[in-house]
């Protein structure tokens, strides 16, 4: 992927110099002139916004997760496992408000040029690093430059197109530098979408190999304390925070739980007090009882405004004709999807772009597909898979690049959390005469089989949209970026139209024509099918009254409290 880098400390001054503006209009200006999808400056503290009692200082909380998160640092990968863990190490330029509205945070103030291609932060003069170190404009410039730009999908599919440079004029102000008006860039500094890695940590290193990514250093609210892989990660408050009344915890502890049922007995019997989903049924038994509370969201660790996706991989001749990738996505019956593995909570997806993304979002597309398993027969007789009599599997007959006899049968990988995903959609793929074996990975097997060995027939995955197309979604498509970046263009898709209407939208001001030009992506997605698109996950966190203060997503206990039991 080309792009044009500023080394480490350029000092060039563009001629386009930024008007002076203050943090709540900057907000206001980059919605109103660049269709940013925030609006309103909001500087709450994150407790004031849950308000589940007066916060008390020190005592544990004690979270249950599925699995192991592998390593700790969220700048290489948008794994979910490890975004959960690592967030609390860290931080972003902003953060994201309950609204997702963009709040200070490394940052503590920035200015728009009046043409919108260039962005000044200035950072705050007073964070230091868990070893002590300094935080500077240098630390910004390397995260985004040797590591985020690199490994970190969302951001090298969006800004590694975009941006022309990143200057530091002095070790407290960084400089975005853009050719053309960028509108999303707020949208895409916080800590689950740009985490800001120590350059004195990884510089001169291989950041997917570094030590630090298991013995992290970060600026965030906790400190690594003790990882026991597989078994439970303890964090400490850290006592140098920047923010400080923050954190209010004195611990918090990831204890891994793998099966949900255990996570709900560890629940209620008080060994956890925050989980970040409920077994569907489970859900009405804990709302009854009068020990917890809920907390309602699309954001997640690893991203907002996610969809759960069957990806096709393209180079696979088995998948080479479109009337059989059409045939097996009109055989899933997306409502039992909903409501027997969501029981839910979310919604079918209508589009290759989440509802939560309102204004890209195109509804009513033709050819997306619905249930309709005598189609989807239909398809697959007409491209060459036939049913044998007496054969449950259909076998190819003419099917291009695939030899006669050859059975309708494909692996399907997934993460141990999504096996129901996997046993519904085996049953329903049966009907129609197609054989799919489960294979359940663990994260980082997941992804090397996916993404660097692509050694995989079908798979399914939680990709998040973000709150921008340029943020979540691109990265899905774009020609470019097919590679070894965890959870970027799975399917192997290329289309010269796809990526040139990513283009336009991006360069484009102005929601109409963004939408427009999402629209007509959309509508290309869909008669290509990459992907089979399943249902938009919503999800239901409970915790033990005892606990309040959490935020939806980025730190979410940064502000946490819990009262003695």
């Amino acid at each position: 992927m080309a792009r044009r880098r500023a080394s480490a400390h350029h000092t060039a001054r563009s001629s386009r110099r930024p008007r002076r503006l203050t943090t709540a209009a900057i907000a206001i200006a980059i919605c109103a002139a660049l269709l940013a999808t925030a609006c309103a400056a909001d500087d709450t503290d994150p407790a004031a916004q849950q308000g589940d009692g007066e916060p008390t200082k020190g005592g544990t909380l004690v979270v249950a997760i599925s699995a192991d998160p592998d390593h700790l640092n969220p700048a290489i990968t948008t794994s979910g496992a490890t975004h959960t863990a690592a967030e609390l190490l860290y931080n972003g330029l902003v953060r994201l408000d309950e609204n997702g509205t963009p709040q200070p945070e490394l940052a503590e103030s920035w200015e728009v040029a009046d043409d919108g291609a260039r962005y000044v932060f200035q950072l705050r003069d007073d964070v230091t690093w868990h070893d002590g170190e300094p935080f500077t404009s240098a630390d910004v410039t390397f995260a985004f430059e040797e590591v985020l730009l690199r490994y970190h999908s969302r951001t090298q599919a969006s800004l590694g197109e975009a941006l022309s440079g990143i200057e530091t004029p002095d070790e407290h102000t960084v400089e975005f530098v853009f050719d053309e008006p960028y509108g999303p860039l707020l949208q895409q500094l916080d800590v689950t979408e740009a985490p800001i890695v120590a350059k004195h940590v990884y510089e001169g290193t291989d950041p997917l190999e570094n030590p630090a990514n298991r013995k992290p250093v970060g600026t965030g609210p906790f400190t690594l304390e003790r990882y026991r892989p597989d078994a439970e990660i303890r964090f400490a408050a850290n006592e140098n925070y920047f923010k400080p009344d923050l954190p209010h915890l004195d611990r918090v502890v990831m204890r891994v739980i793998p099966e949900e049922s255990n996570q709900v007995v560890a629940l209620e019997s008080g060994e956890v007090q925050w989980l970040w989903g409920v077994p569907g049924p489970d859900l009405e038994r804990l709302r009854a009882d009068g020990r917890f509370e809920f907390l309602e969201t699309s954001v997640n660790p690893g991203g907002a405004n996610c969809i759960m996706t069957v990806t096709f991989n393209l180079d696979r001749p088995m998948f080479g004709d479109v009337d059989t990738r059409r045939a097996i996505a009109l055989a899933i019956d997306k409502q039992q999807f909903l409501d027997r593995v969501q029981f839910g909570q979310g919604k079918v997806a209508e589009a290759p772009i989440s509802s939560g993304i309102s204004f890209a979002h195109a509804a009513n597309l033709d050819g997306m597909p619905s249930h309709d398993p005598a189609r989807a027969e239909q398809l697959l007789d007409d491209a060459g898979w036939v049913r044998e009599d007496g054969e449950d599997t259909r076998v190819a007959k003419g099917v291009d690049g695939v030899t006669d006899g050859t059975p309708l049968a494909f692996d399907f990988l997934h993460f141990p959390d999504f096996a129901d995903y996997g046993e519904l959609l085996r049953a329903q793929l049966a009907k129609i005469g197609a054989d799919v074996e489960l294979r359940p990975l663990e994260s980082s097997v997941f992804v090397e089989k996916v993404f660097t060995e692509r050694k995989f027939d079908t798979n399914v995955i939680s990709y998040c949209n973000g709150n921008d197309p340029e943020i979540g979604v691109k990265r899905m498509y774009l020609s470019s970026n097919i590679g070894p970046v965890p959870f970027s263009n799975a399917a192997g898709y290329r289309n010269p139209e796809v990526d040139a209407l990513f283009e336009e939208a991006r360069s484009t001001v102005g929601d109409e024509e963004r939408q427009a030009a999402y629209r007509r992506l959309q509508e290309q997605l869909v008669a290509d099918m990459p992907y089979a698109w399943l249902v938009e996950t919503t999800a239901t966190r409970v915790y033990n009254k005892r606990c309040g203060g959490f935020s939806h997503s980025g730190h979410f206990a940064a502000a946490a409290h819990c009262e003695a039991s």
